[in-house]
Formats: structure tokens, C-alpha cells, sequence
């Protein structure tokens, strides 16, 4: 505990621990050793170093790029990567956070060295390809390591690379990017519950802010646009495309989602429901059909608060009540905004933040208040 002496007199306050009791437990916390791990200052430098110091191989490669025989721009490549990883693997005993990001800033060299070995030797571009590669190498490094960043970009490219393929090959497509928002919608929901309460708090936290940021362009990508990858008739007849976005938006989400039923595979099923009703229910823009969306939305949201509150999972409440304000603003600018003036539109939008805010920031403090009791009963 970061800093006991704070709760214990909270406990004392409340009676919960007698002063006897708390004087034997500061007694032996002080005679622990202290732990030696990071604190946000060290993992702040090493975060901030390891950018640095990819973008200060990125520029150097470039400034000489033109200057170098392919032989030495294959070795430059090549040592590029073989340095870090190198130089990664010999600290690791003695500084495990500046081995992790060696280790990360020679997978992020991968990509780059995969596009630049096939400018040397010209050869055929397919560029999704190339991340596949990218993702087997980061596959190969959480294999080895074991290491939350390695997973990291693993889980982020693989997707990538699906999303990069489905992209390619419905480039002439009336329905890409109704095909896009679908992906980014149920992957976003496929990250930020798969990984809910796990003990890998960075890769949580990091996949659940991604995730929750690829659903909201899914959300506007797939209320923007028309039907497309419904029944086929909007991917130029191709029946594999077609297939293929199924397979990858829809199977294999709720397949991977299997695996943790109780928090992940409900939201994503509801997730690919939504993802394909939001689209024909969208399909022509008209004001009544604005409504449909903002119902849906509405619904979906208080889904996602009630699941929430069911699995006792703050950030999936804090979510909902977020796509819930989404919704009741949509409504609001799609509906009535137009309808009255600029100067009422404004009054009335500032009531909307202020009164609806407050509700519900109440409302999200008395459900969160729920999941801590029931932790707290558990």
C-alpha cells in the first residue's frame, strides 16, 4: 500500500481499528524494505526516451538514406534492429523497464525495417502484407518476453493488418467504409472488455482507451454512410469479400469474446446487433430516422450501464453514461437545435450541459457507490 498511514487513520475515524492495532501495523510496515519499482516519473522518462530516441534513428536513416548502396542500407536495417533488441536483452537483469523499452522501440524498428527491405529490393507491393509481418515479429517478442508491450502491439496489429486487407481490397466498394466503422465498432467493444480486471493493468488500460476510441469512429463511420456488406450488393459482387467481412468483423470477435463469456462475449454480441442495425436504420439521413439512431443509441447505452453494474465494472458505467450524454446531445443537435434560434439554441444547449450533466454525474456516483458496496460485502 502506496501510503497506509492515510487509510489507517481513515479506520481509526471510523472505528474499524483500535489504536493498538494500528500502531503494530505502522510498526511493521516501517520496518519493511521499501519496494524498489518505478514510479510515474521513471516510466514517464522511459516512455518519452524511447519515442525520442526511434524518431532520432527514423531522422538519421533518412538524412543518409540517399547516400548508402542497398548492401548498406540491407546492414543499416538489420543492425537497426538487431541493436535494440541486443541492447534490450542485455539490461534486462539489471533495469527491466529500460529493457522493455528497447525491446518496444525494436518492434516499432520491424515495421519500418519490413517497408524499407522491400523499397531496396523492389519488391511487389501489397502493403497490408507487410503488417502481418509486423504483428508475427511482435508475436514473436510477447512469445519470448512476456511483456505487456509486446502484447500491446500484437493485439493492435493483427486487427490492423484484417482492417488494412478489407480496406484494400473494397477500395472501389459503395459499402467500405460502413465495412470500416463495423470492424473499429465491435473491435473497439472486443478490447475493452476482453480485458477487463486483468492483472495487467497497463495493457488494460491501455487496449480499453484504444478500444473505446476505435467505437466512436466505428459509431460515426457506420451512422454517416449507407447499408453496404449487408446482403452483399454493395461490394461489387465479390461473395469472398463479403465473407471475409464477416469473418473478421463479426466471427472472429465473438470467438475470441468466448473465451471470457461473463464480461466480454454479451457487449460484443450486442456490439455487432447495434453495428448492423445502426446502418439501415440510418440509411437515408431523414429526421425521423435521426430519432431511430438516437433511440438505439439511448438503448445500447443503458445496456452498457446495466452490464456494468451486473459484472461490477466501473469503466464499462462510466462508458455508458458517456454514450448515454452522447445520445441525449445527438437528439438534441439533430432535432431541435435547427428549430429554434441561434441565441435559444445556445440557452437551451447550456441547460442541457449544465441540468444534464448533473443528473448524470448523480446518477453514475450512485451506481458506481452500488459496485464499491458490493466489493466491499464480497
Amino acid at each position: 500500500m502506496a501510503d497506509y498511514d492515510s487509510y489507517l487513520n481513515r479506520w481509526l475515524a471510523a472505528g474499524v481499528l483500535d489504536e493498538g492495532t494500528a500502531r503494530q501495523i505502522r510498526d511493521w510496515e516501517d520496518g519493511q524494505s521499501k519496494p524498489s519499482g518505478l514510479r510515474w516519473q521513471g516510466i514517464l522518462a522511459l516512455v518519452l526516451g524511447g519515442i525520442l530516441l526511434a524518431c532520432g534513428v527514423v531522422l538519421f536513416v533518412s538524412a543518409h538514406w540517399d547516400r548508402v548502396s542497398p548492401g548498406g542500407r540491407f546492414t543499416l536495417i538489420m543492425a537497426m534492429v538487431a541493436l535494440f533488441h541486443l541492447a534490450g536483452g542485455w539490461v534486462r537483469d539489471h533495469y527491466r523497464g529500460l529493457s522493455t523499452a528497447l525491446h518496444a522501440v525494436g518492434t516499432v524498428s520491424t515495421g519500418a525495417a519490413i517497408a524499407l527491405v522491400g523499397q531496396i529490393f523492389n519488391i511487389q507491393e501489397h502493403w497490408p502484407a507487410a503488417i502481418l509481418l509486423w504483428g508475427i515479429a511482435a508475436l514473436a517478442g510477447w512469445i519470448l518476453l512476456q511483456d505487456e508491450v509486446q502484447q500491446i502491439l500484437t493485439l493492435l496489429l493483427f486487427p490492423a493488418w484484417m482492417l488494412c486487407e478489407l480496406v484494400f481490397y473494397s477500395d472501389s466498394s459503395m459499402g467500405r467504409d460502413v465495412g470500416m466503422g463495423r470492424f473499429c465498432f465491435i473491435w473497439g467493444f472486443l478490447f475493452m472488455t476482453r480485458f477487463l480486471s486483468s492483472q495487467r493493468r497497463v495493457a488494460m488500460g491501455v487496449l480499453f482507451s484504444l478500444g473505446a476510441i476505435a467505437s466512436i469512429v466505428g459509431f460515426a463511420l457506420i451512422t454517416t454512410h449507407g447499408l453496404g456488406f449487408w446482403d452483399g450488393t454493395h461490394v461489387d459482387g465479390s461473395a469472398k469479400l463479403f465473407l471475409f467481412t464477416i469473418l473478421v468483423s463479426v466471427l472472429l470477435p465473438l470467438l475470441l469474446a468466448i473465451f471470457r463469456p461473463l464480461r466480454s462475449l454479451v457487449p460484443v454480441g450486442a456490439s455487432v446487433l447495434f453495428a448492423f442495425l445502426m446502418p439501415m436504420i440510418m440509411v437515408n439521413g431523414s429526421e425521423s430516422n435521426n430519432f431511430g439512431g438516437n433511440l438505439l443509441l439511448a438503448f445500447f447505452a443503458i445496456f452498457l450501464i446495466w452490464w456494468g453494474v451486473r459484472i461490477a465494472e466501473k469503466l464499462m458505467v462510466n462508458y455508458g453514461v458517456l454514450a448515454f450524454a452522447g445520445a441525449v446531445l445527438w437528439f438534441y443537435c439533430s432535432s431541435l437545435l435547427d428549430k429554434v434560434g441561434r441565441s435559444l439554441g445556445l440557452i437551451g444547449l447550456g441547460i442541457l450541459f449544465l441540468a444534464g450533466g448533473w443528473a448524470l454525474e448523480k446518477a453514475r456516483r450512485k451506481l458506481v457507490g452500488q459496485i464499491k458496496g458490493r466489493e466491499v460485502g464480497a
